[in-house]
């Protein structure tokens, strides 16, 4: 079972923590299990004060993780000094550092991100934080490519979030990545949460990008195009099934996404088969994983 080790520092928020614990333990209940793990990221703490004031148990050894696990540093209460900001231990440092070097995925929420630059994971790469702490992270990791007011980056599997409330974000993008965006779409709703919120520059995940509308009718055809995107999805059955002509679909879809029905599609099998190549897959498994009759469309998508 994949696991989701949560990575504790003093004065942690527990939205910080709950939200992306949330959105993995809601997986599970839609047959996609994950192990949620908690560890001191401080040495000599097992119970760890939140900055709202309840006290949370952790673990003060870190399990065995392999590449497929994830590791989360949600954010602390960062106060009016920046020299209060907790520590990250050696030994918590070195386990971010090794388990990205070995494949694995290190995320963050909110001012999470400046344990991932203690560990070295920022230089070079792109990366975001609350905005109220934005400049400090910056001066802190000046080789950091900080990307202001968005709500999530990624960049060489290390995903960094805006904070509080956007690290439900973040695990949406990861659970889509991982399983599909009809999860993804399925978890949201789960948790009776917004889950079309878009960051001010392109992000990632398609779900996210093109879910920034109110057309339900449109809503509802992405459902079923976000649950079946590897399949053939003709036109003329999107537009039956949401009760309009080929025509006004069309129009609608194009006016509230900014692209055709197709060109979503393919967009999908696009962001999977790049999953699919990053882990090790040749071009032609995944553009026939995808739903591709050959390897010559997906490149062609590629190199667009």
């Amino acid at each position: 079972m994949t696991v989701v080790l949560f990575v504790l520092l003093p004065g942690v928020h527990l939205l910080d923590l709950a939200g992306p614990a949330q959105a993995f333990f809601a997986a599970g209940d839609l047959g996609h299990p994950y192990e949620l793990r908690y560890v001191a990221g401080s040495p000599g703490t097992a119970v760890v004060p939140s900055a709202q004031g309840l006290p949370l148990a952790a673990d003060a050894d870190w399990p065995a993780t392999t590449a497929d696990d994830l590791l989360v540093v949600p954010g602390w209460r960062t106060g009016e000094d920046p020299r209060a900001w907790p520590q990250v231990g050696d030994a918590t440092r070195e386990r971010l550092r090794a388990h990205h070097a070995a494949g694995g995925t290190v995320a963050s929420v909110c001012a999470g991100a400046d344990a991932l630059g203690q560990a070295g994971l920022l230089d070079g790469r792109r990366c975001t934080t609350h905005h109220a702490v934005q400049d400090e992270l910056a001066a802190r990791h000046p080789r950091a490519r900080l990307v202001r007011d968005v709500l999530f980056t990624t960049d060489d599997r290390v995903v960094t979030s805006a904070g509080i409330a956007s690290g439900i974000d973040l695990s949406l993008h990861l659970l889509a990545v991982r399983h599909g965006p009809a999860v993804a779409a399925r978890v949201a709703r789960e948790m009776v949460v917004y889950a079309r919120r878009n960051g001010a520059e392109r992000q990632a995940s398609v779900m996210l990008r093109h879910r920034s509308h109110v057309d339900d009718t449109v809503h509802r055809v992405q459902d079923l195009i976000d649950a079946h995107f590897a399949r053939p999805l003709p036109l003329a059955d999107l537009a039956a099934r949401a009760g309009v002509a080929e025509r006004t679909l069309t129009r609608q879809f194009t006016r509230a996404t900014g692209v055709t029905p197709l060109r979503y599609q393919q967009l999908l099998r696009l962001e999977r088969a790049e999953h699919l190549l990053g882990h090790g897959a040749t071009v032609e498994a995944a553009a026939h994983a995808v739903g591709f009759r050959d390897a010559r469309m997906l490149r062609r998508l590629r190199s667009r």
